[in-house]
């Protein structure tokens, strides 16, 4: 097994290790801190375990070693393009020698020494999207072409700093797209991709990540807009009629634009009258439900097993989605808001509204009909009914119309009253000045 061995006359590093046979010593200009040796061992580790597995490549490492002409001609498994580690350990190691050699005694930085913002960020890109579901890689993937490797593609990722960062947050929330800026939202998500990657970076290359003390931006409580159930029935009524039964179930299932575009017939069950979330389509593509939650039963009311049945006799016999284009393709979310939703709202004189207000307004009808809000939160996806209470309760008074005349009934039906008939009127001369 390798070790970090300093050598007593300069206090500086260099690893010793042993590969095919043969002890190698290879020096560094690193002093002996506690923070280069961590480094350099997890270098060593990385090596040591290239070299068991047969893909380490000497000259990756250390490329201006005489070692690297011994091993030239020792065989090895085909190797896969470099890995960032062994990409930065190179340029490192070309980095110190050459420093040596022009500068000697003088320490390169190590910040210096890290990769770029747009070769590091590309680097942890593929080694976390295996973790991720397709739509969270796209998004990932279109938040680093957008904003991050545009303004710190060419920077070492050791030299970004904390006053770097909050201009890009300025930036977002202020001039980007001619002034306008960017939603919290929108702008924590940003930022937060941009965190993992300089932190991860700090982590790997040993500098004081600038992340610290950055907080996210307050993000507004979400805007709950549901539409009244005269609104309901109109939009129904008036719809094209090939999309009535999708629109029906929107507003009575409170599935999410990608659970209703990506139903298919093998998750509607019949028999016990449920609908199954277990896949959703999102740009065209199929993929698991949004959280383990999301993953739920939706019961079915009448009127949309009734409309399930109807669509069944259209497009039942596919055996694949149950809402189909005419072509008999998947749903186009984009097209169907800008072709039919949009326009209908407009065409009734109704408020315009994101079709994501359908599945707020399933909640509220649900809670106005005083159904047990632990069965809301199941049929909504929710593992607690903590969003029932703080986002859709205020919406139920308006669509009981009790607005606490159902505690005034249960008095006057229940509460027990003395007859006052009998009892004498005080005089309030004999009891002036005396407190009630």
């Amino acid at each position: 097994m390798g070790s970090i061995r300093t050598r007593p006359e300069s206090n500086t590093c260099y690893l010793d290790f042993r590969y095919n046979g043969v002890r190698c010593r290879e020096q560094t200009t690193l002093q002996a801190t506690t923070t280069n040796i961590a480094r350099l061992e997890r270098l060593l580790r990385k090596i040591e375990k290239e070299i068991k597995v047969g893909t380490f490549v000497y000259s990756n490492y250390f490329p201006n070693s005489k070692r690297v002409a011994q091993f030239e001609s020792v065989a090895t498994a085909p190797v896969a393009a470099p890995s960032h580690v062994e990409m930065v350990a190179a340029a490192q190691q070309a980095a110190l020698s050459y420093s040596a050699q022009q500068h000697p005694g003088h320490v390169v930085p190590a910040t210096q020494l890290t990769p770029t913002f747009k070769e590091f960020s590309n680097v942890w890109f593929r080694e976390r999207e295996i973790d991720w579901k397709r739509s969270n890689r796209r998004k990932v993937l279109d938040i680093m072409k957008l904003h991050l490797i545009p303004r710190f593609g060419g920077r070492r990722v050791g030299d970004i700093t904390k006053a770097d960062l909050l201009a890009l947050r300025t930036y977002l929330a202020k001039d980007y797209r001619a002034g306008q800026g960017l939603s919290p939202s929108r702008i924590n998500s940003i930022m937060n991709i941009m965190s993992q990657i300089i932190e991860e970076a700090a982590d790997r290359y040993d500098f004081t990540t600038p992340y610290r003390g950055i907080k996210s931006l307050r993000v507004p409580r979400t805007k709950v807009d549901p539409f009244p159930l005269d609104e309901v029935n109109l939009i129904l009524n008036e719809v094209r009629e090939d999309f009535r039964d999708y629109y029906l179930l929107r507003f009575f299932t409170g599935m999410r634009t990608s659970e209703i575009d990506g139903l298919q017939w093998k998750y509607v069950d019949f028999d016990a009258r449920q609908i199954l979330i277990r896949e959703v389509l999102v740009r065209g593509y199929l993929d698991t439900a949004k959280t383990d939650g999301s993953e739920r039963e939706i019961d079915m009311s009448a009127p949309v097993f009734d409309a399930l049945k109807r669509q069944h006799e259209v497009t039942g016999e596919e055996d694949s989605f149950v809402f189909l284009s005419r072509k008999k393709t998947a749903l186009d979310c984009k097209n169907i808001n800008a072709r039919i939703w949009h326009p209908l709202l407009e065409q009734l004189e109704v408020r315009r509204r994101k079709p994501y207000q359908t599945r707020h307004t399933a909640a509220t009808l649900w809670l106005a009909a005083g159904e047990a809000p632990e069965w809301i939160a199941r049929q909504m996806g929710h593992t607690t009914t903590k969003m029932l209470f703080t986002t859709y309760s205020r919406y139920v008074p308006n669509l009981t119309r009790q607005d606490g005349s159902a505690m005034d009934q249960l008095l006057r039906n229940n509460l027990q009253t003395p007859d006052l008939s009998t009892v004498s009127v005080i005089n309030s001369e004999e009891h002036e000045g005396v407190c009630p």
